[in-house]
């Protein structure tokens, strides 16, 4: 066994003559490291004979080489400050460490150091400051990112991934959030890849990629603590001011440089923001008749009047709801574990285990608003990593038995209480009908002491016996509701999980260096459980898998000016055909101080799970997902008719049937009737093209530019069909004068399918970043976001919503020692208004008023006990601004924090 070399030394400025703190230093060749303490020293075993080449390197300065014969003498390094911080290493835009200002695509970057001094209250909301990001609040724990638009609430558009691993729950099909993710304390760096990158990454990928790394325990050491305490809800009408707690702790230890070890713990918990937006949005009112005095009213955040009827003499009347916050629970929190094990077998060949166990509260806004209620997700990794290669095994498994759905829940609290005319309390199948029969008893004068042709009395009528919010019965029907799962409560239950193995090997050393190749490949496996309360599941889980396996190279030419680099990945989902998506890119670098991009990406999303295999009959209409084998018997795609004819037909039938009679109106009709051909569902995709420019224009200005075009096809999309139970067609392939009768007799049943639509739209925008250093250490930032989207020829109705402003902007400003151990940072943010369209609305328009947010922080480092505090806030004016259509409104939220760190990284 070969004996153990400690190299120890110091990293220093050399025009400041200053430590610096967090500089990394690792070995070539090997996968050993470390980073530089409180002091700027450094110690790092090795077991490697004979010379060794470190390479020292830090953001903000030019990363150096050394080599050493004798490891007996401490090291003094000085490394020169960079002109510009675009010099730093990027994995993420081709998946092989390349410098950021060659990567083929535009991509952004945060360090460590700039985790650690984002002005937000974590990390991951620091993220939107990044160019090109929309990023969409649904709650305290709950935040969606995106990029090149088409966003939403449940972004299964966009990737995310954490050391490698996909950190969705299975039965969303799409990440939420951070809630499962990294604490502030392990949060070593984020890179985002904005457009299509289903090249590298595969179908997730469509609209992006966020990948975030966590801290090596090799090079992390020893013990941090963080505290964070703030309040926000300051000047919230709904509530007073309420209090926020941030904890988190982590504890890495490295033996011999051969084992390592970390452990995390983070809990956060704090009120949730209030959804309050009591707009009537009662589409058959008259927009001059809405308002809380519309007696069909429809209020956008009040569940349990969506339940509406159109009665003699009233005329529309819906049933009065209960408000979000009597239903949900906004006390939210989140807590997170992790523990990872290293070894290395050789110092080229590392083996990893690591284990996480998230769980926590949510509300979210979807089809609707849903109480993400104690839900779990526990991962295992398993990975051995070299130099030239990895291979991965994960698994994700979800436990939702608690979750409930706020509108349903209301509806069924609605369907608990309700009296007939005798004062007996009716079964809730026919609660609706008394409530609505008592209305029009009452407005029809017919109820001794109740006023007649008064809406106001009908309803307090019909309402006696309600129950009210915070009152012992009204709390045990609530809590009994939540728990039943199913049409007849508000329950959701999913146990879904999934495996994923993959792996990658670069083959540039095997081929002689005569171009940079790498290959790669997965396999993952979901397996469905919800218990028949979403999926026909009853009896026994529903299994699924894909796979897929990539090729890239890469070459240099023209003394190292150019670069070319050529991707493509095939991908096979076992419900739909195979795919392949090409990528290539070249980058011009005129000067080092100039480089010139242009790439053509591809993209595609698989259908999510509930895509494929929801199964859920709600009464008038069966929703169901488009994988084949989730209809396979019911004969639905193939014998069915368009809800439009179906429309067509009855209009013609009615304005006939007085004149002809029954039997001659349908045959007057009958061939308005059209089949439908509704084919299965298969993946959406994308072409984008792009172009852009990274270059330093002087030492203390960098600028990074990009333009792209994309073209969208097959979006998945619901439609309605009708299946009779007669044959659709007759032998001479017309429409079938049964099946017309039988939409006429009931025997129908509704269909909502999920689907694609052929129909092409474009999008297309433009970034611009500026990074400004003064003479004086301030750090000035500045970016700018345009999109555009052009819906063509296309069916508006068979486009998914593009959710997205047209202009955003963000502005930095920031000093890291404007004072001894003092530093701040403030972020602005502004972004102009646009509609949102989401289901939770019923697909139709609602505006997102245009809205800025400034952020600022500014922290004291006091060296002597390692410790940093920090004094900061989101949203710094406190206003409450609405980032999607039915969300809650968001206001300040004001912290300070103390973070221990025993390395002060």
């Amino acid at each position: 066994m070969a004996q153990s070399v400690n190299v120890t030394g110091s990293v220093m400025d050399p025009v400041t003559h200053k430590p610096l703190v967090g500089a990394a230093i690792t070995v070539k060749g090997q996968t050993s490291g470390t980073v530089t303490d409180n002091n700027g020293k450094f110690s790092l075993p090795t077991n490697r004979k004979g010379p060794l080449t470190l390479r020292i390197s830090m953001v903000g300065f030019e990363p150096q080489t050394v080599s050493i014969t004798d490891s007996s003498q401490p090291l003094m390094i000085h490394l020169n400050p960079s002109t510009s911080e675009l010099d730093e290493v990027v994995v993420g835009a081709s998946r092989v460490e390349e410098r950021l200002v060659r990567a083929p695509v535009t991509i952004e970057k945060m360090d460590a150091r700039t985790i650690r001094e984002t002005p937000s209250a974590t990390f991951y909301e620091g993220i939107n400051n990044l160019k090109g990001v929309d990023m969409v609040t649904s709650g305290l724990t709950y935040r969606q990112i995106n990029t090149r638009g088409f966003a939403s609430t449940g972004n299964s558009r966009f990737l995310q991934l954490i050391d490698g691993v996909d950190n969705q729950p299975a039965g969303f099909g799409f990440s939420v959030g951070n809630m499962f993710g990294l604490s502030d304390l392990d949060a070593e760096s984020v890179e985002l890849v904005p457009g299509a990158a289903s090249a590298l990454y595969g179908p997730a990928a469509f609209n992006g990629a966020l990948l975030m790394t966590s801290k090596d325990p090799f090079t992390y050491q020893g013990l941090s603590v963080q505290a964070k305490v703030g309040v926000n809800h300051l000047g919230d009408p709904n509530t007073g001011a309420a209090i926020y707690n941030d904890h988190a702790i982590r504890y890495a230890k490295a033996f011999n440089n051969k084992f390592a070890f970390k452990l995390n713990a983070s809990y956060m918990w704090g009120l949730d923001w209030f959804a309050t937006d009591y707009t009537d949005v009662n589409q058959s009112t008259p927009s001059e008749q809405r308002g809380a005095q519309n007696p069909a009213r429809n209020a956008l955040n009040i569940y349990g009047d969506e339940v509406v009827r159109t009665l003699t003499g009233p005329g529309q009347v819906s049933r009065t709801g209960y408000i979000e916050k009597d239903l949900t629970d906004y006390n939210v929190y989140s807590l997170k574990l992790n523990g990872a094990l290293h070894y290395r077998i050789t110092p080229k060949l590392e083996a990893i285990y690591s284990y996480n166990f998230a769980k926590g509260t949510a509300n979210y806004t979807g089809s609707n608003r849903f109480s993400v209620n104690g839900f779990s997700l526990i991962q295992h990794r398993v990975e051995l990593r070299g130099k030239q290669f990895f291979v991965r095994w994960y698994s994700n498994a979800e436990d939702s038995h608690d979750s409930f759905n706020t509108r349903s829940l209301g509806q069924q609290i609605n369907r608990t209480w309700v009296r007939d005319l005798n004062g007996n309390v009716v079964t809730p199948d026919k609660a609706d009908d008394t409530w609505f029969a008592r209305y029009t008893a009452a407005y029809g004068g017919t109820i001794p002491n109740v006023s007649g042709n008064d809406q106001t009395a009908a309803r307090n009528f019909a309402d006696q016996g309600r129950l009210l919010p915070g009152t012992a019965e009204y709390e045990a029907q609530k809590q009994r509701l939540i728990t039943v799962q199913g049409l007849a409560g508000a329950g959701i239950l999913s146990q879904t999980s999934m495996w994923h193995a993959d792996g990658q090997y670069n083959l540039t050393s095997a081929l002689n260096n005569v171009a940079e190749v790498l290959v790669g490949g997965n396999y993952r496996q979901y397996s469905l459980f919800t218990n028949g309360t979403l999926f026909d599941d009853k009896g026994g889980r529903i299994l699924y898998y894909e796979y897929g396996a990539f090729a890239q190279i890469s070459k240099s030419l023209l003394a190292d000016k150019l670069k070319l680099t050529v991707s493509g990945r095939y991908d096979k989902n076992q419900n739909f055909a195979g795919y392949f998506t090409p990528r290539a890119s070249a980058v011009f670098s005129a000067t080092d101080r100039h480089h010139f991009r242009a790439s053509y990406q591809t993209g595609f999303r698989n259908p999510t799970p509930s895509d494929q295999f929801i199964k859920l009959n709600v009464g008038p209409i069966t929703i169901l997902g488009g994988a084949p084998s989730n209809s396979a018997g019911m004969n639905v795609y193939e014998n069915s008719y368009t809800a439009a004819s179906v429309n067509q037909f009855g209009a013609g039938f009615g304005a006939d049937v007085n004149k002809v009679g029954p039997q001659q109106a349908v045959m007057n009709n009958k061939d308005k009737l059209q089949k439908s051909n509704v084919p299965y569902i298969a993946p959406e995709r994308v072409n984008s093209f792009e172009i852009g420019y990274r270059g330093i224009l002087s030492s203390n200005l960098s600028v990074d530019a990009n333009y792209y075009y994309g073209v969208y096809n097959n979006f998945i999309l619901n439609t309605v069909v009708l299946r009779p139970q007669s044959p659709v067609l007759g032998s001479d392939g017309k429409p079938n004068p049964a099946a017309a009768q039988d939409i006429l007799s009931g025997r129908v049943q509704a269909f909502q399918l999920y689907s694609n639509a052929p129909d092409k739209v474009s999008a297309q925008g433009a970034t611009l970043g500026l990074m400004y250093r003064t003479s004086g250490g301030y750090q000035i930032g500045a970016n700018g976001t345009w999109s555009s989207f052009d819906i063509r020829n296309a069916d508006p109705n068979n486009i998914a919503a593009f959710n997205t402003p047209r202009l955003k902007s963000n502005v930095t400003i920031g000093h890291r020692n404007i004072a001894p151990n003092i530093g701040f940072n403030v972020a602005w943010h502004w972004q102009e208004s646009f509609d949102w369209v989401g289901s939770f609305n019923a697909l139709i328009p609602g505006r997102v008023p245009a809205y800025h947010l400034l952020d600022a922080q500014v922290n004291y480092r006091i060296p002597s006990i390692k410790t940093v505090l920090k004094l900061g806030a989101n949203n710094v004016t406190n206003q409450y601004v609405v980032q999607s259509y039915g969300s809650p409104a968001v206001g300040g939220l004001y912290y300070v924090s103390l973070v221990f760190d025993q390395g002060l990284k």
